[in-house]
């Protein structure tokens, strides 16, 4: 049998590092032994997280990163390697949801969304690729959602950013095959974290309400988990969550059924 990834000293970028699976990946991969680049806007918060893990200071590099601007990507990603000379997994988990119409959303929220969850996570991508291929090894984790494989109200831009990430890192897991990098797509359905509080409202501001169904999903500890097994277990694409997955399957068998089914759902 092939022998499952350890993640013993192996170095780890985790974006959206501040709170939810981010934090909670964190706390797993300092658990396996891993050495930690924590990134997100909010360095009193990365430093929260830092604080509360059971792993050595040295071995976590705080390193503040807006998705929104990737300018100076490259000066980061050498700052990493400068620090711990590698770069094993990286964690694309940065990223901002929605909660607007259409109808009322004007087209520079649209690009707000996209430039953090489609653009900043191949601009941060692109540049921490060629150390992986340079190094014959590496893994990249997509966190994206079950709305990347279906739309929802008021998820317009959202779900239109992660369809975008299945069809580029899909892309990219071909071309990059053959050179031991894997990649794996992550479909968290409902997680019990802030992604509806944080959400963009149509005019940009937070949504700063805690959507119901989201409240009652699963643990970010338990998708955490999920997401480590799965990078252990070489898998390209999961499904994390309860119920709310059977809709994938619908959608791809009956989607007529799903059509009339999702336009019944409670719009939150």
């Amino acid at each position: 049998m092939r022998a499952m990834i350890s993640f013993k000293d192996k170095v780890v970028w985790i974006t959206g590092a501040s709170s939810g699976i981010g934090e909670a990946l964190a706390v797993a991969f300092a658990n396996e032994g891993a050495k930690l680049i924590l990134s997100a806007r909010r360095i009193e918060e990365l430093n929260r997280v830092k604080s509360s893990l059971k792993i050595a200071d040295e071995n976590v590099f705080i390193l503040p990163l807006d998705l929104a601007n990737t300018t100076n990507i490259d000066d980061l990603t050498q700052r990493v390697i400068t620090k711990f000379g590698k770069i094993d997994v990286l964690v694309n988990n940065g990223g901002v949801s929605q909660r607007a119409l259409v109808k009322d959303t004007p087209i520079e929220v649209d690009r707000k969304i996209m430039e953090v969850n489609f653009f900043g996570t191949i601009a941060l991508t692109k540049s921490v690729l060629p150390f992986m291929l340079k190094q014959k090894g590496g893994n990249i984790i997509v966190i994206s959602s079950i709305s990347g494989k279906f739309g929802f109200y008021l998820r317009s831009a959202y779900s239109a950013s992660k369809h975008a990430l299945h069809g580029f890192f899909e892309s990219l897991r071909m071309e990059i095959y053959n050179d031991n990098v894997k990649v794996l797509v992550v479909c968290p359905g409902r997680i019990r974290t802030n992604i509806s509080v944080n959400a963009l409202n149509s005019d940009g501001t937070k949504h700063n309400k805690m959507d119901e169904s989201t409240d009652q999903g699963i643990s970010a500890e338990e998708c955490a988990m999920e997401i480590i097994r799965a990078t252990k277990n070489n898998k390209e694409e999961i499904f994390i969550g309860r119920k709310e997955l059977r809709a994938v399957w619908l959608k791809r068998f009956f989607p007529k059924l799903f059509s009339k089914m999702i336009r019944k759902q409670k719009q939150e």
